[in-house]
């Protein structure tokens, strides 16, 4: 159904369909705005996808879009994903211990519940008992959600679109990708498990966090493991914020969106190397044809979510979860009209100007190769 926020794409056969790769990321209830843009790019259908690498949220996503396409085609993929966050709002507000209260609501802004007793009463609790003490039966409602709709035997067998979903190893602090035959409902439980929330979870003898702390998402699956040059990322937390923040909610809601987008950013320089290398003539002839020259596509949040905090994440009132869905297809419209063209042809992002320091990274590849110093004159005896 078409949104009244965002005019209904226009399908045009006569446009040939072009395939990239997504990169979702993680971002708890603002995942919802991943949803928007998905929506609007399944009904627009002018782009196919390969790879979806996925974290947290962002592996939520993933998995029920892959197997809604896999079902139903892009209108399954859409009626699967608003059966998916219309079951997170009903669970929200069933389990969560910080839904909106009547008189929460009656503020304009309600999601951002910073203030509100409930959502101070959380954080108190988290900060002074572990998952271990609060819900030692570890009971997720998201876990039952996703057995519930994703057929994970099928997805395993999968193979027009290839999934990664990232989770971070607790006791190594690296990354795990998961693929297609290994995903189950623990791997994207895993990728989604903030630690304190819920207990870690254990996959093969081993336990993991939430993805977001090594990789949000990782891009390097998509380098070596597809054949579309073009990846695009959708992006949930603001990498840009206007201001320095001053109060404590302020400060801490800014170090969490820091934390959050420092792998991914890692990757964008060892991205601007690699297409240095490439585009200068760094490398050998011989080792030219072994390496991607990707091209980067960012779809971001700075504006869309500027006015939301750090606790607007845990909010799942349905109210909100529209909102969310509407901005990202306003954002998603904006950037197929502006880029769709560019798709296949050039990078849209300028890695220097928008997420590199404008310092000296990449100064030594800047510089000439250094004179030989003259030869010091033997004293005479």
């Amino acid at each position: 159904m078409p949104r009244k926020s965002t005019p209904t794409p226009s399908r045009s056969t006569a446009t040939k369909t072009k395939t990239i790769n997504l990169a979702l990321q993680g971002g708890g209830a603002h995942g919802a705005f991943a949803w928007g843009v998905l929506d609007y790019m399944l009904e627009d259908g002018r782009l196919a996808f390969e790879g979806i690498s996925g974290t947290s949220a962002g592996s939520m996503n993933a998995v029920v879009l892959v197997d809604g396409l896999r079902k139903g085609g892009r209108d399954g993929a859409r009626a699967a994903l608003e059966t998916f966050w219309q079951a997170v709002s009903d669970a929200g507000q069933r389990y969560s211990l910080v839904r909106s209260m009547p008189w929460d609501r009656l503020k304009g802004d309600h999601w951002n519940s910073d203030d509100s007793f409930n959502f101070q009463a959380f954080k108190a609790m988290t900060n002074a008992f572990s998952p271990y003490q609060l819900n030692p039966t570890n009971f997720n409602p998201l876990k039952d959600i996703l057995n519930e709709q994703i057929d994970f035997e099928a997805l395993n067998r999968h193979e027009k679109q290839k999934l990664f979903l990232s989770a971070t190893n607790v006791q190594t602090g690296s990354v795990r990708v998961f693929h297609n035959h290994e995903i189950t409902v623990d791997v994207v439980m895993a990728s989604a498990c903030l630690p304190f929330l819920y207990q870690a979870v254990e996959i093969d003898g081993h336990t993991y966090w939430d993805g977001g702390y090594m990789g949000n998402p990782a891009l390097f699956p998509l380098f070596y493991r597809t054949d579309a040059r073009d990846v695009l990322i959708i992006h949930i937390n603001p990498i840009v914020r206007q201001g320095t923040p001053t109060t404590p909610h302020d400060i801490e809601d800014r170090v969490n969106e820091i934390s959050f987008n420092s792998a991914l950013i890692k990757e964008f320089r060892a991205v601007a190397f690699v297409q240095k290398l490439i585009g200068e003539g760094w490398l050998k002839e011989e080792f030219r044809d072994q390496l991607k020259y990707v091209l980067l596509h960012s779809l971001r949040a700075d504006d869309a979510l500027s006015d939301l905090s750090a606790a607007s994440k845990l909010c799942t009132d349905w109210s909100f979860l529209q909102t969310l869905r509407d901005r990202g297809r306003d954002a998603a419209g904006v950037w197929m009209e502006r880029h769709f063209d560019d798709v296949g042809k050039r990078q849209t992002v300028d890695l220097r100007a928008q997420f590199l320091d404008s310092g000296s990274e990449m100064t030594p590849l800047n510089k000439t190769k250094p004179k030989p110093r003259p030869k010091q004159k033997r004293a005479s005896r």
